[in-house]
């Protein structure tokens, strides 16, 4: 067993781990973070992807023990303590950016690290941003408008969206 100290979500931990336990499994099974969802286990889907230390990663594919020290930011800790959404949960929301939700929580993370480097993405870097996060259900074009409406380049309406 390996002794690990984390601040998740706001929230100081410290436990003991097998070595080889995978930060996705960490979250999920210790800690009860379900919103942080396995996909392939493979780091193909992005489902997983959660913030170490500000920034997306995508969690199959960190072992707990390397996050040792380190601040992580689940889909659970995004929205304010008063449960007021993140501007990008929001935006996800109001541009229909979701249709089962199981990509839903990586889609979310990534765009937050991507318009925490890029505030004003055009379409093309919002696609090439969410490449290594797939969704099987929408393809992808309410996800792009939500990019776009929480970035705050959204041209055209939400109304009538759908997935």
């Amino acid at each position: 067993m390996a002794r690990i100290n984390l601040t998740v979500d706001g929230q100081k931990v410290a436990d003991d781990v097998e070595p080889r336990m995978l930060l996705v499994h960490y979250l999920r099974e210790k800690l009860g973070k379900t919103g942080t969802v396995v996909g392939c286990d493979t780091s193909n889907c992005g489902a997983c992807t959660v913030h170490l230390n500000g920034r997306s990663v995508k969690s199959c594919n960190v072992l707990a023990v390397q996050a040792d020290g380190g601040e992580v930011t689940t889909i659970e800790g995004l929205a304010g303590e008063d449960g007021q959404l993140h501007k990008v949960q929001e935006a996800f929301r109001e541009c229909h950016g979701l249709q089962c939700g199981f990509c839903t929580p990586g889609m979310i993370m990534q765009t937050v690290d991507l318009l925490n480097e890029n505030p004003s993405p055009s379409e093309e870097a919002i696609r090439l941003g969410l490449e290594g996060n797939l969704c099987r259900c929408t393809g992808y074009h309410n996800i792009v408008r939500a990019v776009q409406h929480a970035a705050g380049t959204a041209t055209g309406t939400t109304e009538g969206a759908s997935a």
